[in-house]
């Protein structure tokens, strides 16, 4: 709002402005590569999919995934029936199973163990004594 202040903003400085004369700055571009097709196009590479494996758990993963990987969906479920029937759910059916090496479904099972939700019954629940607070004398 002063007027000095306004007067000081533009006024022009000689000094600065011999050394804003002396900056140069120079910019140079990387050369531009054409790229020889002759307007063919190769094809590429597409991975091979599969559709997952989920039941009616379908609404909380993805729809396909790649051939030799698995959702975190599936692989949850597939420790899980493993746990429960070893038998059943070897390392051999879960591999043919879900497109897998059996190398990895034998590190996948030795490896990752789904966790167990344990109720104890009320019976053999410790009750915890509730002490009375000590009063502050």
């Amino acid at each position: 709002d002063s007027p000095e202040i306004k007067e000081e903003v533009l006024r022009k400085d000689d000094r600065f402005l011999t050394l804003l004369k002396d900056v140069y700055v120079e910019s140079r571009d990387p050369p531009v590569q054409v790229k020889d097709g002759g307007g063919e196009h190769l094809p590429c590479k597409q991975e091979e999919k599969r559709l997952t494996k989920l039941g009616h758990l379908e609404a909380l993963d993805v729809k396909k995934v790649p051939k030799g990987k698995i959702s975190i969906v599936e692989a949850l479920t597939l420790l899980n029936n493993h746990k429960l029937q070893p038998q059943i759910w070897t390392a051999e059916k879960i591999a043919a199973e879900y497109s897998l090496e059996l190398k990895e479904v034998n590190s996948l099972l030795e490896f990752f163990i789904p966790f167990t939700v344990q109720e104890f019954p009320k019976a053999t629940k410790k009750a915890i004594k509730s002490h009375k607070p000590k009063q502050l004398t």
